[in-house]
């Protein structure tokens, strides 16, 4: 019946591609399995959680991502397809309050079959700057949704994710538990590599073009400053920048960052107020253009330690 829909819905080469994830048009697995040719089918959200799940999944999964690399993926709209490969897919690997979306389809179709990451850690409630979108509505959680730039909780979520997919696919429970191993092996040393590189350091204010990095600044004793909320296209208004601008001032801050797929417009409009330089920081919601999320995190690290003045 998904297929027949999805015929209706999409172009021929667009069912081709479900039909052959889903045996060459026959019928789908059972709802809440996702298995084919013996492997587990994962649906990512976006990067970070692809990342994870290709890494631990390993060669007993097929991963699928909804979000293309480039993409912001908080305008994500997902496509008939992509509803369809939720409907099948034995997880939906999301962070809840990113992409609406994302959670709109799996509370409709994937109910019993998401792993919401954020549910997992401990999150950080918004920050006074991200309570409100542009059009000054609530936000749609009430914590910050940007787990992910923790190692510390990506860890914990990459254990989570191994035992779910242990019990899931017990013939293959050994895999997935040692790919998790060697991941939070793998997070636990940039943890320490950024727990070293942010100790001491002359400044402790980042000024960031949304707020997306609280989780970085909580765990590495940093003050994050955005000069919009958790929206990255939000436009500040004249007052946020103008005081915004003094806080730096104070601070002494020396760089405002903007960030990968967003406008640097407003982060170069800040930087020449107060003579500062700009940089970038990556909130590593899609993919590197080179490397992963790993790389794109020591990047960061590198970044923060000229801007911050860290010995």
């Amino acid at each position: 019946m998904h297929v027949r829909t999805a015929r209706l819905l999409t172009a021929l080469t667009a069912v081709l591609t479900v039909t052959t994830a889903c045996g060459s048009g026959q019928a789908g697995p059972a709802p809440g399995t996702g298995a084919q040719g013996g492997r587990t089918d994962i649906t990512a959200a976006m990067y970070p959680l692809q990342w994870l799940a290709e890494r631990i999944g390993g060669p007993d999964t097929a991963v699928t991502a909804l979000t293309k690399p480039g993409v912001e993926p908080h305008d994500l709209e997902l496509s008939p397809v992509q509803i369809a490969g939720i409907e099948r897919t034995g997880l939906v690997v999301y962070v809840k309050g990113v992409q609406p979306a994302v959670d709109e389809a799996v509370e409709q179709h994937a109910a019993d079959r998401g792993f919401d990451a954020a549910a997992l850690v401990k999150t950080l409630p918004l920050s006074d700057d991200g309570e409100e979108d542009e059009e000054g509505h609530a936000h749609d959680t009430s914590y910050d949704p940007h787990v992910w730039l923790d190692p510390t909780r990506m860890a914990a979520i990459a254990t989570k994710l191994g035992d779910r997919l242990a019990e899931a696919d017990p013939a293959h429970a050994k895999g997935y538990r040692d790919r998790a191993a060697a991941t939070v092996a793998d997070l636990t040393t940039l943890d320490g590599e950024m727990s070293r590189g942010l100790s001491t350091c002359s400044s402790r204010a980042i000024v960031t073009s949304h707020a997306a990095f609280g989780y970085l600044a909580d765990r590495y004793k940093l003050r994050q400053i955005g000069i919009t909320g958790l929206d990255p296209e939000a436009e500040p208004s004249p007052a946020r920048l103008a005081e915004v601008a003094n806080v730096a001032k104070q601070e002494k801050v020396t760089t405002i960052f903007s960030e990968t797929l967003v406008s640097p417009k407003v982060a170069e409009v800040l930087s020449r107020e107060i003579g500062a330089r700009t940089a970038v920081l990556d909130p590593v919601e899609s993919q590197p253009a080179n490397g992963d999320y790993l790389s794109a995190m020591r990047q960061n690290l590198s970044a923060l330690k000229t801007a911050l003045g860290c010995s």
